[in-house]
């Protein structure tokens, strides 16, 4: 009883803890200015796709979903600010994507051995990042296409033009980066076998 008890308090700090360098991610940024657009690049992307290798793929997710949570709440953990209006900004699909990218990349990870290579977890960071993109395309894409009024709307050339080649790249930096970082923390700190 005292072992499961001392677990779930250890599960709930280290979910804690991603949600937290997920919410401090947001506020290390590089605005890249494209035109008439402006395109955040930040450190929350690595973090999410840490919080899935580290913890697997449901705590990992489970982070994200806290810190989508509080940052609807009005909390401003999001890149330029929070609270609930924040759903009407088609930009709002990139941070649905973390919580993918965090699911998809733990449960990539899942299956790797105790000392996984550098090329397995490469891969999985690699396929949550594009589940990222493929949230954020879509909801960017519907959101100014059919939900909101303002009569801008934006094709899919320059959906994929601005929102996917212009921070992909750097994007999989971050993969790598999660990945160099991940083959050494997994072993050492042992938290998917839980």
């Amino acid at each position: 009883m005292t072992v499961i008890s001392s677990r779930r308090t250890a599960d709930l700090a280290y979910c804690g803890l991603f949600t937290a360098l997920i919410a401090v991610g947001a506020f290390i940024k590089i605005m890249i200015p494209l035109g008439v657009f402006e395109v955040t690049f930040s450190l929350q992307f690595l973090f999410a796709l840490l919080a899935g290798l580290l913890l697997g793929h449901g705590r990992g997710f489970m982070s994200v979903v806290t810190y989508l949570v509080v940052g609807l709440a009005g909390v401003p953990v999001f890149a330029h600010g929070g609270g609930p209006a924040y759903l009407l900004r088609p930009t709002f699909g990139f941070l649905i994507g973390f919580a993918a990218a965090a699911y998809i990349a733990g449960y990539l990870a899942q299956g790797v051995s105790r000392f996984p290579s550098f090329a397995k977890l490469l891969a999985a960071c690699f396929a949550g990042e594009m589940a990222y993109y493929a949230c954020g395309l879509a909801y960017y894409y519907v959101m100014l296409n059919y939900v909101l009024t303002s009569g801008q709307t934006i094709g899919v050339r320059e959906l994929i033009v601005v929102w996917f080649l212009s921070t992909v790249i750097p994007d999989f930096l971050l993969c790598v980066l999660a990945a160099s970082l991940a083959v050494r923390l997994i072993p050492v700190l042992g938290l998917r076998e839980r």
